[in-house]
């Protein structure tokens, strides 16, 4: 295989302290995941497996969902508003 001319989405993978967590996935996307992963690995040439990347892809999906932002954005200012000091 030769290497893609471009990046992917997801890119190199930080090391990150991790939580164990079990999901069900479709075949489909089990997959679809599998040659994602070997893609990354041809791309960066780190090899990688499915499993390593889900949280990545979950972490980047949510980063860049404007509804969850802007929940978020508002939960941390209800956080700050309680824990200002009156004046």
């Amino acid at each position: 295989m030769s290497t893609p001319a471009s990046k992917l989405r997801l890119g190199p993978l930080p090391k990150t302290e991790t939580v164990k967590l079990t999901i069900g996935l479709t075949t489909t996307l089990k997959a679809d995941l599998e040659r994602y992963a070997a893609l990354h690995a041809q791309t960066y040439g780190e090899p990688v497996d499915a499993v390593t990347l889900i949280p990545h892809m979950l972490e980047a999906f949510m980063a860049r969902d404007r509804g969850f932002k802007k929940m978020t954005a508002k939960e941390v200012q209800a956080e700050r508003t309680k824990l200002a000091p009156n004046s």
